[in-house]
């Protein structure tokens, strides 16, 4: 076991120094024209001090749980609270400073050698950083907190401060704990970040496409400025946050399985293969951080050429072949001496040594196949997306209604896959089978948060072209690159809700099995589970409707006072808005209104815990998780429809429609109702169910010991 974690670390510390090489060689890279200069150094400075400012915030939570933790739950499991805290938030300020440096680099970059292939390597450079950090530090902690506190083992005993309550087991309250930490940074980004930049986007496009027929990304106005800026503290910090969160549940959630099983087959499985159970998840993630590691050190060193698509597909199917055969051996390695018979007649898994890792071949064919399904349905190179742009001609109405006949139309077939996907894992390894599914779809998540974050560089690369008065030619590399960034962000976004489905089953399988005597089981047909069942379904609709209120009344505000400061004076050119005042308002309203709902998802299952028990919270996990799976998989690709329906209209591919036209405003209309859809609400909805089942986790035995209502 020793020896898998070394090997790990040995991976983990190998991927950290690429990363701060990556950093350190952005960096030299050339800012390009004065005005280049300066307007990226404000970009920089204003996600900078967000940042700074939300993480205050964060630290006051953060200090508080850790102690409740310590003092009511296990006495050291406010420690790994903190340490998991701190691995989401290094993650977070690491991807988003290396973003503000890589953004307007990849704009020069376009502006020097006029090539597609040598701005998307800059691109691509900087989303490395976030992505591999993300596998890196999220996986880092994991181990950093097996090895301090001891392996997992399924018959310790511990206790809180000032608590004795039974049922305590440490190693699982630390792993959980550290997942919890995670969650809970993860939320305050998705939040803070979500609002801050739609509120931002919202306002500016109603400013310049819709009030005053201006180009997008027009320095004129203010609010662009803040928009890019949100590109970075939710597309890059948010994101990087949220798939961190993902990735630790998923290990997490197979290290609790385990002691399920072993607890369930008591005196039957064998201290060896327990072990086995317990290493292979972290051995199959350290094994997928080398795979993506050398995956996107190949995409650095290649010769790319015109095409964007391509090439980023080839840096993620290498990453995940890589995975797969790397996995396929670990497997062969831990679990060959184990005892095959054991394997099939008491664990139930029909292929012997081979059935987890054919569970993780299953669970990477589903994100595979999640993400081909997200961009069928958003990318302008599909039927979907270009029927939506024909619609904006008719007027905004027609064009809302395609947009959500789109996205309800998407939902059925990444569900059908995240299903059969479940029930073919939980045949062939039962419920281990699905928690390794789940790794599965995550054990290359270095690869997919670069390809992802590449979205939001290019994006703000476009933006700095157009507000810094680049040549038109320039332009035209970095929308190129753009709309591919869109349609990744939007498979990204699909990969991480169908990650949340697999994460979400896993961490409710080891919360009822946490409770249950023998095997996993909630009673679905108990008044207790159906009444908490309903709720949990109503609470993320009430968790979407507070999310969307939020960014729309900030959007409005901001919109205000843009329209106040777009004197005669700005619009000639002859002054310069206010920039700082419209940063600081977006900063302020998105950290007032990040609290509640961030805090929203945890405490859901400690009142319904402590006041009506645990079946109850069972039921509330498996309504919130049938109702925001579908919901959010709707959210992320009508949204992803939406804008990208209005980047091929001004891309001059609807003919007698182009920008500035009745079509181009419907479309701009669709694009506003879009955005708070996929990178508010959406992106939200996977953090709250995951935060939920890991706060249940951790607090099942307290549940169990403490309920007023019986």
């Amino acid at each position: 076991m020793l020896a898998w974690y070394i090997i790990t670390l040995v991976v983990i510390a190998a991927t950290i120094c690429y990363v701060f090489w990556n950093y350190g060689r952005i960096k030299k890279m050339p800012e390009g024209t004065p005005e280049m200069v300066e307007m990226a150094g404000i970009i920089r400075s204003g996600a900078n001090t967000f940042m700074k400012t939300e993480y205050r915030t964060i630290a006051i939570v953060v200090a508080v749980l850790a102690i409740v933790f310590s003092l009511f739950v296990e006495r050291t499991s406010g420690i790994t609270f903190l340490m998991g805290s701190l691995m989401s938030s290094i993650v977070c300020v690491l991807g988003m400073r290396s973003a503000t440096y890589a953004n307007v680099r990849t704009a020069n970059k376009a502006r020097e050698s006029m090539s597609i292939g040598e701005t998307v390597k800059v691109a691509l450079c900087g989303g490395s950083i976030s992505g591999l950090s993300v596998q890196a530090f999220g996986l880092l902690g994991l181990v950093l907190v097996l090895l301090i506190f001891g392996n997992v083992k399924p018959d310790a005993v511990g206790g809180g401060i000032l608590t004795t309550l039974q049922g305590i087991n440490p190693t699982i309250m630390h792993v959980s704990t550290y997942s919890l930490g995670c969650s809970l940074v993860a939320m305050f980004n998705r939040v803070a970040g979500g609002n801050y930049t739609k509120a931002a986007d919202i306002s500016a496009d109603i400013l310049a496409k819709v009030r005053n027929d201006l180009p997008e990304d027009d320095s004129r106005v203010p609010n662009v400025i803040a928009d890019f800026i949100g590109d970075n503290v939710n597309d890059i910090a948010g994101n990087c946050s949220d798939l961190l969160e993902s990735f630790v549940a998923t290990v997490a959630a197979a290290l609790m399985i385990a002691v399920v099983l072993f607890n369930q087959h008591a005196g039957v499985l064998e201290d060896s293969l327990f072990q086995a159970l317990t290493i292979y998840p972290v051995a199959l993630a350290g094994l997928g951080l080398l795979g993506c590691l050398l995956g996107l050190v190949y995409a650095a060193v290649k010769k790319m050429g015109d095409n964007p698509s391509r090439e980023l597909n080839l840096a993620t199917w290498i990453s995940a072949g890589l995975t797969l055969v790397l996995g396929l051996f670990g497997a062969l390695i831990v679990f060959r001496g184990v005892d095959g018979a054991v394997l099939k007649d008491t664990l139930g898994w029909v292929a012997g040594w081979i059935s987890p890792w054919i569970c993780a071949v299953l669970g990477i064919a589903s994100g595979v196949a999640i993400g081909s399904i997200t961009e069928y349905y958003t990318s302008t190179e599909y039927k979907p997306t270009r029927t939506l742009a024909e619609m904006a001609p008719e007027g905004e109405a027609f064009v809302v209604t395609k947009g959500d006949a789109v996205g309800s139309r998407s939902v059925l077939l990444p569900v059908l896959v995240i299903g059969l996907a479940l029930f073919v894992s939980g045949k062939i390894a039962g419920i281990y089978g699905v928690a390794l599914a789940a790794l599965g779809m995550l054990a290359f998540v270095g690869a997919t948060v670069s390809i992802d974050a590449f979205g939001p560089i290019a994006d703000n690369a476009g933006g700095l072209a157009e507000s810094c008065h680049l040549p038109h030619d320039v332009r035209t590399i970095t929308d190129k690159l753009d709309a591919v960034g869109n349609t990744t962000a939007a498979v990204g976004k699909g990969f991480a809700i169908g990650s949340a489905a697999f994460a979400t089953v896993s961490l409710i399988v080891s919360y009822v099995g946490s409770y249950s005597s023998g095997a996993p089981d909630l009673n679905i047909a108990s008044f207790v589970v159906v009444a908490g069942a309903i709720i949990g379904g109503a609470l993320v609709e009430y968790f979407a409707a507070m999310l969307t209120d939020n960014t729309i009344d900030s959007a409005k505000l901001m919109a205000d006072e843009g329209d106040k400061q777009l004197t005669p004076e700005v619009l000639a050119g002859k002054k310069t808005p206010d920039y700082n005042r419209m940063i600081q308002l977006a900063a302020k309203e998105a950290l007032r209104k990040m609290l509640v709902p961030s805090v929203l998802a945890m405490v859901i299952p400690v009142i319904g815990g402590f006041v009506f028990g645990v079946e109850f919270v069972g039921g509330i996990l498996i309504g919130a998780t049938i109702v925001a799976i579908p919901r959010a998989i709707f959210m992320g690709n009508s949204g992803g429809a939406f804008d990208n329906a209005k980047k091929y209209i001004e891309s001059g591919a609807l003919k007698g429609h182009g920008k500035g036209s009745a079509a181009h405003k419907a479309a701009v209309t669709g694009d506003t109702v879009g955005d708070t859809r996929k990178d508010v609400v959406g992106v939200a909805l996977d953090i709250f169910i995951k935060t939920m089942s890991t706060v249940a986790n951790t607090l099942v035995s307290l549940f169990r010991n403490i309920t007023l209502i019986h």
